[in-house]
């Protein structure tokens, strides 16, 4: 280099300061890219999203490219710069080069470009992987070398690098990627997807019409009676029983019974209604929610009573009532709502019916009362006391203070809840 001017030296070494440069910054901007968007974009026919998706389907050989150039660029820098050191400081030129090099290529060759890519990588990874992609076929022999050492010392540890890492999400971590998409997708749209991903959380009971609300009737009653609680029923199907709602019969749908009631003749006996009645479909409890969405599915059907192990019926859930976990209360429903169940007094406390189910509550209120326990607040304040509380007892459960204000010999009936200041 001793024919090459101070000025020449100076243009080369600012040159391969430029090249250090970009190869860390095109090592950050690989790695941060977001692999999902970039296989979209791909998908979409984005010549940079491709390019860099071809690349990194084998990082050990992208990474072996990008660190034999940046090895090799800063190599060159120091041996100019320990010439300039030489011929500009004499015996102190190999110190202050040295010196100065490092802080040079720290600030200009990593923090700064890598900083940057890690903050606009698909700016950066795009463009540079044009060059990329003839420097690793022109550098292909000493890639190959330099991975296959690297790869077989990776094998003795038991780690198979010609594979990229598994990019599949868990449910919980697909959920985490949906509540920070913000503004990318409609919150509505959000909570739906979120919806979804959580009937694996939820069983046919959370959300089950529990056995002593049921609507029922039993058809040993006088024929007029019967008639008249079915002319009168609120909802499309009615379940009917003998003497006792574990011995159900079946469900009669009132299409079905107004046929029969507007033919000639109308209806003029029990057996008339009785033989336009359908199976009962049986839903074991404990089901999550997603698997019973399924079955519906598959059976073809919209309504099933849920039973115990011993065969017990525990209550009614129907098709409606999850897709109403997902897409929320879509209908106004034969049920009543949540808000008729609780009522908000003068002093800030909550007037609450006991029956009411937790999960509804939460929801409704924005409350976090356990839900991994019993199914209904009654249930909770129970469980929680140990035994069956007289009026004005009272309990804290979590961050709420539950007043009992009525109570009978076998439940509790109406609370008052009152959030505790933190």
């Amino acid at each position: 280099m001793d024919d090459i001017s101070t000025a020449g030296l100076l243009i080369a070494l600012g040159l391969l300061i430029a090249l250090s440069a970009f190869f860390s910054s095109t090592e950050t901007a690989m790695m941060s890219l977001n692999r999902y968007r970039l296989r979209h974009l791909s998908q979409q026919g984005h010549r940079g999203a491709k390019r860099a998706n071809e690349l990194l389907e084998r990082p050990d050989r992208l990474i072996g490219l990008i660190l034999i150039g940046n090895n090799l660029v800063n190599i060159f820098a120091s041996a100019i710069a320990t010439v300039l050191g030489l011929r500009l400081f004499g015996d102190w030129g190999l110190a202050i080069s040295t010196g100065g090099l490092t802080l040079v290529i720290l600030i200009f060759a990593e923090v700064t470009p890598k900083t940057l890519a890690a903050l606009y990588p698909e700016k950066l990874a795009f463009p540079n992987s044009v060059v990329l992609k003839p420097l690793m076929t022109l550098f292909y022999p000493f890639v190959w070398l330099v991975n296959l050492v690297s790869n077989n010392l990776l094998k003795l540890v038991g780690v198979a690098p010609s594979t990229s890492g598994d990019d599949d999400l868990s449910a919980d971590e697909l959920r985490s990627v949906l509540n920070e998409a913000s503004a990318m997708i409609p919150r509505r749209h959000r909570e739906m997807l979120v919806s979804i991903l959580d009937l694996e959380k939820v069983t046919v009971e959370d959300i089950m019409v529990p056995r002593h609300d049921l609507y029922a009737i039993d058809i040993n009653d006088d024929f007029k009676a019967m008639m008249k609680q079915l002319t009168h029923s609120p909802h499309s199907k009615v379940l009917l029983y003998r003497d006792n709602i574990d011995d159900v019969v079946g469900f009669l749908h009132m299409s079905d019974l107004l046929r029969l009631m507007t033919r000639e003749g109308g209806i003029t006996d029990k057996a008339m209604v009785l033989r336009e009645v359908r199976e009962i479909y049986y839903v074991p409890e404990g089901t999550p929610l997603n698997v019973q969405l399924l079955k519906f599915q598959r059976a073809k059907e919209r309504l099933g009573l849920v039973v115990d192990e011993y065969g017990d019926i525990q209550g009614l859930v129907s098709l409606e009532d999850i897709l109403e976990e997902i897409v929320g209360d879509f209908t106004t429903g034969l049920q009543p709502a949540v808000s008729d169940e609780i009522n908000r007094q003068e002093d800030g406390s909550f007037e609450v019916d006991a029956s009411i189910n937790i999960r509804d509550m939460n929801r409704e209120m924005n409350w976090q009362f356990p839900t991994d326990g019993p199914k209904t607040l009654n249930g909770l304040v129970l469980e929680t006391l140990e035994e069956i509380p007289e009026t004005h007892t009272t309990v804290t459960i979590g961050q709420y203070k539950i007043e009992v204000l009525d109570a009978n010999e076998s439940m509790v009936t109406t609370v008052k809840v009152e959030p505790v200041a933190k």
